[in-house]
């Protein structure tokens, strides 16, 4: 599946009509199935689904790391992606007392909870990680603007990015969802083996509490946003120990939650 398309468009510009072809980013439904039973349709980019499978199914507590997801198969359809999981048999025993089969929109927050208890779920300390430098941050969040290639063309897209302390930014990934986009970094250092303490996430989006509890669900110790958190995914980085940066731009940046874990030069 392509994750962009050509459209024709009437563009206005200062009082001029001019009919030229836009390109566009597309979405379509990816159903999640574990065991062959069907859990959740989320909207997305098709692209790296292996990795978003992966980092959803860690991020939103279905299984306890990802070495108990035991197998990820991709089979796309003419207009929609079944992505056929197979995961350790106490965790999806226990995915079946809890089964839902929902839809999760692009822009969905909290997409497969039916609960408060599974929405609002208990997240575990994450660990110290490694300070972060400063003006490595900043750095790496120039570079994350031309590391996204999928938003170059269309304009509509978010990503996440992964820094590795000391040596910079490793892995972006794009998507149309805000929430995919990390799944899908997420999912790749997870099946890279990538050690989930040594670093921090750049995201480009706001930092509300499923971008928060996602990240520390998955035991990442610092997140960048470079838009605003909200003062819930304040109050759990807060408890959980995550470090937690707003408004991460050229130059500026605004400590949330444990300042401690960023170091000056």
């Amino acid at each position: 599946m392509h994750t962009t398309s050509e459209r024709p468009v009437q563009r206005y510009t200062r009082g001029v009509i001019t009919h030229v072809t836009d390109t566009v980013a597309e979405e379509v439904p990816v159903a999640l199935v574990y065991q062959g039973v069907p859990h959740v349709v989320m909207l997305a980019s098709p692209a790296d689904l292996e990795d978003f499978a992966v980092g959803f199914t860690v991020s939103e507590g279905l299984v306890a790391n990802a070495s108990e997801v035991l197998e990820v198969r991709v089979e796309p359809g003419e207009h929609a992606v079944d992505v056929h999981l197979r995961i350790a048999p106490a965790r999806f025993s226990a995915l079946l007392q809890q089964r839902r089969n929902l839809t999760g929109r692009t822009g969905c927050g909290l997409c497969g909870a039916e609960t408060l208890e599974q929405a609002l779920r208990p997240v575990a300390a994450v660990q110290a990680g490694a300070p972060i430098d400063v003006e490595e941050l900043h750095a790496a969040l120039r570079e994350l603007s031309s590391r996204q290639p999928l938003n170059a063309q269309t304009g509509s897209v978010h990503a996440a990015g992964w820094v590795s302390a000391g040596v910079g930014l490793i892995c972006v990934r794009e998507d149309v969802g805000r929430h995919n986009a990390l799944d899908k970094t997420l999912g790749a250092l997870l099946r890279a083996g990538a050690d989930l303490n040594s670093g921090y996430m750049l995201i480009t989006s706001r930092a509300s509490f499923e971008m928060v509890q996602k990240s520390a669900t998955a035991g990442v110790s610092l997140l960048a946003a470079v838009s605003a958190p909200t003062g819930l995914a304040i109050s759990v980085a807060e408890k959980t120990g995550m470090g937690l940066i707003g408004f991460a731009r050229a130059g500026q940046h605004v400590v949330y939650a444990h300042p401690e874990r960023l170091k000056e030069r």
